[in-house]
Order: C-alpha cells, then structure tokens, then sequence
C-alpha cells in the first residue's frame, strides 16, 4: 500500500509520497520490500496514487531487489480496500497486505502460516503497544478470533492493548464484497461487514518491531530505532565501534569525532573540527564544514551545512542549503531544496516547505509555507558568487548561460575566460553550453586573465565577456564577473534583463541549424601586450632600470605581463605563477602579500606588486617591504599623474582627500559605490583615471576596466621621471582619517532606516548620490545599506582620526536607536 500523500508529515512529503521518506538512508518503503524478500514473497502489487511516478522509477520492475514489482495506479481515491480491490486481477490466491509507509520487521511467514492453520478469510497482524488510543483497536477471544473492533478510542472504551498494524492476509474472495463506486476501507467497513456475515476473521499478535510513520515525531523517532538497532533492517554501509555506519566513498578526517550512534551515507564529507553528535542521520553526497555540528538530526541527501552552523533536533530535507553560522533548533522540518542564509537562526518547532530561501541574518519563528523570506537577485554586487555544485552547479550554470544569451541578440559574440582549477571550467564550460544554445557565439580564451577579455570587447566589438574565477570575499566561492562594451562592467538595466529571464525560465532556444559555435582566437594575449606597449612610454621606463617583484597570486596574468615587462627593461623577480588546473590550492591573498613582503626586502627592489587571482586588483608593497594600504595606493596614483585638465572618477565613498591631493588639476567625478558605476563614468570623455580604495584601478585611455596588469605598467611610467623612493612618496601623503564599520539591519528595516534619515536632514547639507551623505563642520559621514547582507555601512571622516571616531560613534548610535524603534515598532 503506497499511495499515502503524508500531510502530517509536510513539508517532507510536500513533493515525494509518504513510502519515500528515507529512514537511515533509503525509503521506508525499500526496507519494507526487503522485508517482503526476505520472508519469500516474490510477486509483488504496489498500489500508487499521490505523484506515483516517483516510487515507479525508483523500483521500477523490483530486478534490483531481486522481486517482482507491478503497480496499480489509483486515479481517483477508492479507500484501502478499495484500491486493493482494484488490483484484484492479479490476486489469485492468498496474498498479504503491508504497508509501505510503517516500519516493521515483524515475521510475516508467521502471519500467513497462522492464516492457513486458522482457515480464516482475514488475518489482521496485531501489535501490543503502551498507548492505542491512536489506533483501531482489535479485540481478540483466546484462539485468536476477532470479536469487535474499536476505531482510536477512548480511554473508557480500551478493552485490549492490541492494534490493528494494517498487515492483513486475505483470501481473494474476500474482495467481492468491496463497492466499486465508492471509497472503501478495510478496518472500518470491510471488516466489521465480514464479521456480521459471520467469516473467520483472526488476530495474530505478532513479535518484533513496528512503528507507524503518521507525523513527524514517529518519523524521527523510526531513524533514531533503526540507529539503537530496535529494529532489524539492511542498514547500508560499514558497521564501526559497534554504532556508527559509514557509507561507500565518505570523506572523514577523524571517525572518533563521530558520536554513536549515527549513521553517514555515501560519499558524505565530514570536514576536521566538524561534530556529529548522537543519533544523527546524514543522507549520501551531504557536507558538514568545518565547525559544523549536527546532533539528533536527519537529514536527507546532498544537504550543505556551512562553517560553525548547528543543527539540533531537526529534520531536512534533500538538496538544503545551510549555510555558514546558521542555527536549526529542535523540532525544525525543512523540505527540499531550502536555503537557509549565513547567520540565520530557525526557532523551535518553525516548518519551512520546499524550494523557499531564507535570507542572511533572518530570524525565523513561524512556518514558511507559500512566502520565501530570500531575495530573487542572482547578482551580488562585483558578479554572481557562490559555491560551486552548492549553489552554482553545472544545471545553474547552464540556465544562467542560456538567460544571457537570451537577454543578447541571436548571432551574438561573448568571450569566455577563465582561472585554473577544474571547477571553474567546469563552471565555464556550462555557460558556454547555455549560450550556444540561444544562438551565441563565444570566443574560448580558456585560460587567462579578465583584462584580456575585456581587451578583446573593446577593440573587437564583441557584445559580452564573462571571466569565471575565485571570489574575492570567499577563496571558496567561485564568481562570474560579466562585461558590456567597452569593457566595463554589466550595467543594472542588463543584470536585470538577465535575472528575468533566469528567474522566469523564458530562455531562447534555437534550432538545429543556429545553434552557435565557438572559436579560439589566436594571439589574443599578444594583441594585449601589443596595445598596452603602444600606451606606454618605453623609453622613459627602460632608462629608470626598474628592479620589482611581482607576485602573480596564482593568477593567468604571468602569461601576459612578461610579454610587456621584456620590452620595458624591468627586472622583474616573480612568484606564485598560474599552476595548472592539477596544481595546488592557492592562498589567500594576505598570505601571498606576507610572501611578497618579504620578498622585496630580500632582493632589494624598488617596490613590490601583487595581483588578485584575476588579475584585475593591484596591491603595492614599498621598497622597506611594508604593505601600501589601498586607499593610500589611491592617493598616490592621483599624486603622480602628470598634466592638467580632465577628470577622475572615485566612488562616493572615497575620502576627501582626493580632492586635497588632485588639487584644481583634474575635475573629481564621484559615482555610487559599485564597480558597474565606477566603469561606466570612466568610460566617459576627458576621463583620465578611475580607481577606488580596494586596489582596482582605471587607465581609459586603454582600457575602463580594472586592470592590474596596466595599472602596474602605468606606475613604472608615472614612477620613471621621480628619483624619490616610494616609501618617501606614501609618507608625504595625507594621513588618513576615514573609518569603515558595518552594522547589522533586517532587510524589512533597511528602507525604514533610509526614509528616517533622510526625513531628518532634509534641510541639511547631504548628498544622497549613494545612500546619504553628512556633510558638517567637523567632517562627514555617510549610510550606506549593503545589496548582498542585511548590514548597512557607515563611514566617518574627520580632521583627525578622533574626529572620525566620534563622527562615526554618533553615527552608529543614531542607526542601532533606529533599527532599534523600528523593531520595537514592527513587533508591536
């Protein structure tokens, strides 16, 4: 019997029949077949109703389990014995009826054998249990034979502790009795119709476990029996330390730091420093990271649990997200496909159903059950970020490729790029695929830095670049970066185009003859290096005799800047070179610059520079081997950049003292803090520099694009005509006064706080180009909300940085007081 739709078990059973569910790593209806097996039962009938499809081609004809599966589907619902009465044709002689959503290992030969030495028409499996007021009750004389029954009753009306299993053995004949034009049920109509006519109906009390999976408790409570082996079941994997199964293929640093008992399936990964608690169930392919803690849990397979999450008590559905620091309490179900946002907390006893995302930072203490407390974005705020086969699986890839494609014309070109390591080509590949299938064309630069991609977008009139790489916030985390013409960042109105029609699935999709096509083109770095030496000056950089280190930070950018470095007569020591897709993991980047400062003091160069692994971020290291911080990096280049007239660009929430060092050379354009904005100004006419104080910087004249490999070309040039070492220059620049901090807001308070603000200095002096900008005799602030956290962003500058800290002080104090009210507010 498997057409139970299972609503007291949602959201497990939101989108899988209730026989689905898994208990220690299979579906209660596959331990209940090999049950069947292994007390003889060949032939097997398995009535179906709710998404049948789903138990079909799981089991399928039953060879893999060595029986013999036919299916009955039930159109429209007939009842217990009604759908077994439709399924009468292949009931010939005695049968069985189980089942498959109770999980039992009771002897069923005992049951059949009973029935034939009784002569009975109906044997009905009963059970002896503490509590049968949730049960139908069967009242038995000394030989076995039926007497009455009782449906769930009360206490007053409990004449016996037996119940009714809903394991019966019956002869055919007995299903003559069963309407077809109507619903029918064994217990409550058949039966007692049997007993009236005076049929032999018996009970057979039997030995061993059984245990009804009606809600989620008795769900929980059936994996954690099957963990305290209460119940004998086939149990996959290797059995350890007399408690602890371990799947084929798991990833375990140390099984000791596994807690009995538990069970880990296939392919599980259990990262070092991660727990698993007792009475833990995880599903094969699932993930727990570093930190992570799971206790008195199940969870289905291919869930991700992040860093320092914990999971208490709960159950989960397949394919969730849980991500970093994130808090699950007791009691907590979750179906499939659920994201659960860094720093979350579900409350106890809160439901979530299936395919709902639950934002970062979200507090969660009712059930989610037709909203989604997530965002619908797919871009962060430099491209689309996330893990990869977590949230950026070669099916998303593909979509997201395709959506692309589709917000571009038929017949378009992209370039691709890409850094090493598999799964960015993994990644890469799948984007290409989606393309092709709209009708684009994409031009594979394979392995090689952003920069000459976006080269190629300006003087090849391609339409679109993509560069899939590491993030910049998560090593971890792969990100797609996505270009426009000239070469600037994908502009908001073509994210949105983009993220409509991923969202919406309403992809483009070509026939056979346009499906597009991709090429490789030849000498693409050389045409790079080619253009980038004819916006140099040579001479004036070959005569200084530059001696530098370089570290490359595992970047493609070694295949290109030694192709303009040997033209420019710099003496370049190098480390950290792009590796091949098989080389090791690369550091983080604030190891590569410890390396690289060291590195400088060595062999006495005149500075040091360090790429991002994408080559698109610059990072300066003076010639004593000190880090030059970004926002003075900034400051320096617009110091030593010669002539007057023109503009440079910097976002709003660059410090002041750029216009203190520009000076009345150079108009000070300031754009909204994100790199699409940045771009799009510097690719404006009379721009000669763009840059922001996270170490990207912009040359126009070459290319408006971040671009280390020309930003630490255009320093040789700026440097060649100063005899002063750069350490001397960094010292003559403005101290600097700015403070950054970060606050913690709701996303629901973020546009509360912002109209609060704003209501309150209406008649001061702001600037609201990005968020709102204070100005005041002491200095300014500014409050900034975050597109990808629930954070809002508060700088401060003052004269000093006591003034700054004051300034930001008061700041703060005004935002928490805010969010603070509006909390109180929205609670009340």
């Amino acid at each position: 019997m498997a057409g139970g739709e299972g609503t007291r078990l949602r959201p497990l059973t939101s989108n899988q029949p209730k026989p689905m569910v898994p208990i220690v790593g299979k579906p209660c209806m596959e331990h209940i077949l090999e049950l069947l097996r292994e007390h003889g039962f060949e032939d097997v009938v398995v009535t179906v109703a709710f998404l049948p499809q789903a138990i079909r081609s799981y089991f399928g004809d039953g060879t893999s389990l060595g029986l013999n599966i036919q299916y009955s589907v039930e159109e429209n619902p007939l009842g217990t014995a009604g759908s077994v009465r439709l399924a009468s044709d292949a009931l010939d002689e005695t049968f069985l009826v189980i089942s498959g959503d109770a999980l039992c290992d009771i002897d069923l030969r005992q049951v059949v054998d009973f029935h034939k030495q009784k002569g009975a028409a109906v044997t009905i499996g009963l059970k002896s249990v503490e509590n049968p007021l949730e049960f139908g009750i069967v009242v038995t004389d000394d030989d076995g034979k039926v007497e009455r029954f009782l449906e769930k009753p009360s206490w007053g009306q409990v004449f016996s502790d037996t119940i009714n299993t809903g394991i019966y053995v019956l002869e055919p004949e007995v299903l003559k009795h069963v309407p077809t034009d109507r619903p029918y049920d064994f217990s409550k109509e058949l039966f007692p119709l049997l007993l009236e006519m005076g049929r032999p109906i018996y009970g057979c009390v039997c030995e061993g476990y059984w245990q009804d999976i009606g809600n989620l408790d008795q769900y929980r409570q059936a994996n954690f029996d099957a963990l305290d082996e209460r119940v004998r079941l086939n149990m996959p994997g290797l059995k350890i330390r007399g408690d602890v199964w371990i799947g084929e293929g798991v990833e375990i640093d140390d099984v000791e730091g596994v807690e009995g008992p538990a069970f880990i399936g296939n392919y599980a990964r259990i990262s070092p420093e991660a727990s698993v608690g007792p009475y833990t169930v995880l599903g094969s392919a699932t993930t727990l990271r570093e930190r992570g803690r799971i206790a008195r849990s199940v969870l289905d397979g291919s869930c991700y649990i992040g860093r320092s999450a914990v999971v208490e008590g709960a159950i989960i559905g397949r394919n969730c997200d849980i991500r970093a620091h994130a808090r699950i309490h007791e009691g907590v179900a979750i179906g499939d496909q659920v994201t659960i946002g860094d720093q979350s907390v579900i409350y106890p006893g809160v439901r979530i159903y299936p395919y709902k995302e639950v934002d970062y930072g979200a507090q969660i203490f009712e059930s989610l059950i037709w909203e989604s407390r997530g965002t619908t974005r797919v871009f962060a705020q430099d491209g689309v970020v996330g893990l990869v086969n977590v949230d950026l699986t070669p099916e998303i890839a593909l979509r997201f490729g395709a959506a692309l494609g589709t917000a571009l014309k038929r017949g378009a070109r992209v370039v691709a790029s890409r850094e090493s390591a598999p799964a960015y080509r993994m990644i890469k590949r799948a984007l290409i695929s989606g393309l092709h299938s709209t009708g684009v064309n994409v031009a594979d630069l394979r392995t090689l830095p952003a920069p000459v991609g976006k080269h190629l977008l300006k003087t090849q009139g391609y339409d679109a670049a993509f560069h899939v790489g590491a993030s910049t916030t998560d090593p971890e985390a792969v990100q797609i970066r996505l270009f426009e013409r000239p070469g600037i960042a994908l502009s908001s109105q073509m994210q949105r185009e983009v993220e409509k029609h991923f969202t919406r699935q309403e992809l483009r999709r070509v026939p056979f003859s346009d499906v597009g096509s991709i090429t490789y083109p030849a000498r693409a770095r050389e045409s790079y290096a080619s253009d980038l030496l004819a916006d140099l000056d040579v001479d004036a950089i070959r005569s200084r005799g530059f001696r530098i280190v370089v570290d490359y930070g595992y970047s493609a950018g070694s295949f290109v800047l030694s192709l303009v470095l040997g033209p420019l007569g710099v003496e370049a020591v190098t480390s950290h070179p792009f590796e091949s897709d098989a080389g090791s993991t690369p550091g983080r980047l604030t190891e590569t610059i410890d390396q690289a400062q060291r590195l400088v003091a060595a062999v006495n160069a005149d500075f040091g520079a360090v790429f991002d692994r994408s080559a698109e971020r610059l990072y300066l290291i003076d010639e004593r081997g000190r880090e030059v911080r970004p926002d003075q990096a900034l400051l320096l280049y617009l110091k030593l950049l010669g002539g007057e007239g023109g503009k440079v660009v910097v976002p709003i929430t660059a410090t002041s003292q750029v216009e203190e060092v520009v000076g009345g050379r150079y108009d000070v354009v300031r754009t909204p803090a994100t790199l699409p904005e940045l771009t799009r100004a510097a690719s404006g006419d009379g721009v000669v520099f763009a840059g922001a104080p996270g170490g990207g910087y912009v040359f126009p004249a070459f290319l408006p694009a971040y671009d280390a490999i020309a930003a630490l070309c255009k320093l040789l040039e700026l440097l060649a005509p100063v005899d002063e070492p750069l350490s001397k220059l960094v010292s003559e620049l403005p101290r600097p006064t700015l403070v950054h901090r970060q606050v913690q807001c709701p996303w629901a308070l973020k546009g509360a706080v912002m109209r609060v603000l704003n209501e309150r200095y209406a008649d001061g002096n702001v600037d609201t180009t990005d968020g709102i900008k204070i100005f005041d005799s002491r200095g300014w602030v500014q409050v900034l909300p975050d597109g990808d956290e629930p954070t809002i962003h508060l700088y401060a500058e003052g004269e000093t940085p006591a003034d700054s800290e004051e300034l930001e002080t008061e700041l703060r104090t005004l935002v928490t007081d805010l969010i603070e009210r509006e909390e109180i507010g929205a609670a009340r």
